[in-house]
């Protein structure tokens, strides 16, 4: 103790920047290898209908795109409750009964736009049929948003409670039951797509059920495992569920909205890629799905780094502390950049080798498809560093609370600049699926830029505590 009351202003903020680092990772490793087991179920069915042919794997990312445009409204939701529960957890006071209220605020929340959510999905098809796809490919693609639809409330529920885990820095329990659901996948996919134990393959479809039935298997197992636990059985997670709670149901609303605004911007520009691609023809379709899910399976490291600073900058801020929420995001945003500069290293310079993990050599239209791919992973690589600051300081600026004017930054970089730019290159300009690339590069740093900044003016501390919007 008197080490550390005689150590210089220099030393101890190095020390408190030190031990943020530690905090920070010990609280992200857990996050990002949950997010990796949840994109590993995407992920399966991608490598295993890949395998199955390109016509398949170009239906199902259509239907995929579609399916998580969709699924933006309920997930963001969902993520009210992580800020939400941070923020409560660093009041102290009443805590449990509060944190227990901002989840069951975020499974209403949840559930009201559930099934409106059905309703679209349910018509996938002629959706993409209206956004000019061709009908064989729009057919099987609805086939399989009708499969993967049943298991999305339950996903939405798995956030709400990993955002609760991630408050309560327990975020151990989740990762174990993500980890679960990947295992789970790999003998449902075998079984479901390809038939088996008296049931024919279902091909494309199997690959949705699968997922539903996995989705549905880890919101059960984390609600099990918490129930079980000694020191988060406490909350009563589900107690007096049925208690309308006005004020909190606001809040998650004020909060989750302008995140799932956010977030259906991003998947949408993706999503619309997607569709643009599908006027390009299936191969380029298929390229686009294998480098969207390698460059989506290295966002997952940054998207577990943003998850980490909703919570630590939200504890901070519930406990009136602006240095430690500054410190936190920074913290948060300097490891985010840094694995991604790393990421975008082995994206350029490994990127021909990556996507035959995804192609079968005999399949008709494999060489093409790989050579199209690596070039767009070249793509990916150079955005790798924008897409990384943009990830976690969003979830930085989602621990203050602070999310309507994130979600108007990121539909400006996405919308008013990048998707426009996109498709004059690919199409008006000839470069067809790299051209889109490029258009997408540039909204990625153009949002990062501005999320950076903002997060520089919000976060600089005043009189004690954390500069609102």
């Amino acid at each position: 103790m008197d080490a550390i009351l005689d150590a210089s202003p220099r030393d101890r903020a190095a020390s408190a920047w030190r031990a943020e680092a530690r905090a920070m990772l010990v609280l992200a490793w857990p996050l990002v290898l949950t997010n990796l087991s949840q994109f590993a179920l995407t992920l399966t069915d991608t490598v295993f209908l890949g395998r199955l042919g390109t016509t398949e794997l170009a239906a199902a990312t259509l239907g995929m795109n579609l399916f998580f445009a969709a699924l933006a409204p309920c997930f963001g939701l969902a993520m009210a409750a992580a800020p939400m529960a941070a923020q409560t957890r660093g009041r102290g006071r009443g805590f449990v009964r509060g944190m227990r209220r901002d989840v069951r605020a975020a499974f209403w929340a949840v559930a009201a736009v559930t099934l409106p959510t059905w309703v679209l999905l349910w018509h996938a098809e002629g959706v993409l049929l209206l956004l000019g796809q061709q009908p064989g490919l729009a057919a099987l693609a609805g086939d399989y948003v009708r499969a993967l639809m049943w298991g999305m409330p339950c996903f939405c529920g798995f956030i709400a409670l990993r955002g609760f885990l991630a408050a309560e820095q327990r975020p151990g329990t989740a990762l174990i039951v993500a980890f679960g659901g990947v295992v789970l996948n790999v003998p449902l996919n075998l079984w479901l797509i390809h038939g088996g134990l008296g049931l024919p393959g279902y091909g494309v479809v199997g690959a949705g059920i699968a997922s539903s039935l996995c989705n549905l298997a880890m919101l059960a197992g984390l609600l099990a495992l918490i129930a079980r636990d000694r020191h988060l059985r406490r909350f009563h997670i589900l107690g007096r569920f049925w208690r309308f709670d006005a004020a909190r149901l606001k809040e998650a609303a004020v909060i989750g909205l302008p995140i799932a605004g956010a977030m259906a911007l991003e998947i949408a520009t993706f999503a619309f890629a997607a569709i643009a691609m599908g006027w390009l023809g299936a191969v380029a379709v298929a390229s686009h799905a294998i480098a969207v899910q390698v460059a989506s399976m290295t966002f997952m490291v940054p998207m577990g780094l943003g998850q980490a600073a909703t919570a630590r900058v939200g504890l901070a801020t519930g406990a009136g502390d602006s240095r430690a929420a500054a410190r936190a995001g920074w913290v948060a945003i300097a490891l985010g950049a840094g694995f991604m500069a790393v990421s975008a290293a082995v994206l350029i310079g490994f990127g021909a080798v990556i996507v035959w993990a995804f192609l079968h050599s005999a399949n008709p239209g494999a060489a093409e498809t790989a050579r199209l791919a690596a070039t767009l992973l070249v793509l990916a690589g150079l955005f790798q560093l924008a897409d990384g600051v943009q990830a976690v300081a969003a979830g930085a600026l989602r621990g203050l609370k602070d999310t309507a004017v994130p979600m108007l930054l990121a539909g400006f970089g996405y919308w008013v600049a990048g998707l426009p730019l996109g498709l004059m290159l690919a199409f008006p300009g000839g470069f067809g699926a790299p051209g889109l690339w490029v258009g997408l590069a540039v909204g990625l740093f153009l949002v990062a830029g501005l999320m950076l900044h903002r997060w520089v003016r919000l976060s600089a501390p005043r009189r004690g505590t954390v500069r609102r919007r």
